[in-house]
C-alpha cells in the first residue's frame, strides 16, 4: 500500500508540473516575444525580464549598448530609462508592467510605443523591501504626442 501511495503521489506531482509548465508555455504562445536591450551592469533589467515571463511573456535579452537603439527607435530622450525592449511592433522603456504590455498588445493604439521614465521604486523590477512604491505613469508615446495610458502604484493599476 505504502508503494502504491508514493506511485500516485508521484503521478500527481509529476502531473501538476507538466501543467504548470504546459500552461504557461500555452499562454507565452499566445504572446509576441518581447526582445530586451539592457546595459550589462544593470540588476533591475533582470527582475523585470522575470516579471515579463511570470506574466506569460517570451523574453529574449540582448547584453550591449542601449542608446543606439533608443535613437533609432525614436525614444525621447525624457522617456528614456536603463531598459528598451521591442515587442509586437512597440518600443516598451522601462519598468512597464506587464498588465500595461498586455493591455497595448490587445488595444493596439497609435503611437511608438509605451514608457515608464526613470526607475520608479516599486515598480516591476524596483521593488524595495520596506520602501512605499511610488505611483507613476506608463506614457503612450508617438509623432502624434503623449498621453497618460495607465497610472500605477507598484505594480497594481490605480
Amino acid at each position: 500500500m505504502t508503494e502504491t501511495t508514493n506511485t500516485s503521489r508521484r503521478a500527481v506531482v509529476l502531473g501538476l508540473a507538466a501543467s504548470v509548465a504546459f500552461g504557461r508555455h500555452a499562454l507565452a504562445q499566445g504572446l509576441p516575444t518581447v526582445a530586451v536591450t539592457k546595459d550589462p551592469i544593470c540588476g533591475c533589467c533582470e527582475k523585470w525580464v522575470a516579471h515579463l515571463r511570470e506574466s506569460g511573456f517570451s523574453v529574449t535579452v540582448t547584453v550591449g549598448p542601449v542608446n543606439p537603439l533608443k535613437v533609432r527607435l525614436g525614444l525621447p530622450r525624457d522617456l528614456a530609462s536603463c531598459h528598451t525592449a521591442q515587442v509586437g511592433g512597440y518600443v516598451v522603456e522601462g519598468h512597464v508592467p506587464a498588465g500595461a504590455i498586455k493591455r497595448l498588445l490587445a488595444e493596439r493604439p497609435q503611437g511608438t510605443g509605451l514608457a515608464v521614465p526613470g526607475m520608479p521604486a516599486g515598480s516591476p523590477g524596483m521593488e524595495v523591501e520596506g520602501m512605499e512604491p511610488d505611483a507613476y505613469d506608463v506614457v503612450l508615446f508617438g509623432p502624434a504626442g503623449r498621453s497618460t495610458f495607465a497610472r500605477y502604484r507598484g505594480g497594481i493599476a490605480l
